[in-house]
């Protein structure tokens, strides 16, 4: 049996699941409401303060879903009662982040700003500490949309291994690469 599908995900206090005919789990909770469709061969229960998932069969296809729609809808609930939260760390000379309502601008040692438009469900955070790189806060309930929209802003200028400049996730560890060294004579 799958070790993640097999466990059952505990509701917190405040947080209600409902589960349609069709397979659509509802999620609501204190920070807002999320839904996902469940493929029709995975059974979700919810009994008592639990949620568990059955599989029909246990055939390679079905154990893999299993374990994937678990983790999904655990990560619906724990996004509807704590929230998601991802820190973006711009490492360079001259690299700088502000922002108006929900449209990042972005200095990333290119001829010209980048400006990206945010959607509504992420709250966004620029801060700029003296003597200290510009941090960009994203804080929201769906932790897929959270991480595809903080992979979007690193690929606009990824970490290079020689000096270690770009924009990287606060804590991520560079792995760095010595530089040319002088010819022998």
């Amino acid at each position: 049996m799958s070790r993640i599908g097999k466990k059952p995900i505990n509701i917190p206090s405040g947080v209600t699941v409902d589960v349609s005919a069709h397979g659509t789990v509802t999620v609501k909770g204190p920070k807002g409401t999320l839904t996902q469709d469940v493929n029709p061969d995975i059974q979700v229960k919810v009994e008592g303060k639990e949620i568990v998932l059955t599989r029909p069969t246990d055939s390679k296809r079905h154990k893999s879903l299993h374990g994937l729609y678990r983790a999904l809808i655990n990560n619906m609930v724990t996004g509807v009662s704590e929230g998601y939260k991802k820190d973006l760390e711009l490492v360079g000379v001259g690299y700088k982040a502000s922002n108006q309502g929900q449209v990042l601008e972005l200095s990333l040692g290119y001829s010209h700003s980048i400006f990206m438009a945010l959607p509504n469900e992420i709250s966004l955070k620029t801060d700029t500490p003296k003597g200290k790189n510009p941090v960009i806060t994203l804080e929201g309930i769906d932790k897929e949309l959270i991480g595809q929209v903080a992979a979007k802003i690193r690929s606009l200028r990824k970490v290079e291994p020689y000096k270690g400049k770009g924009v990287r996730f606060t804590g991520e560890v560079v792995r760095r690469k010595a530089g040319k060294t002088a010819g022998k004579k």
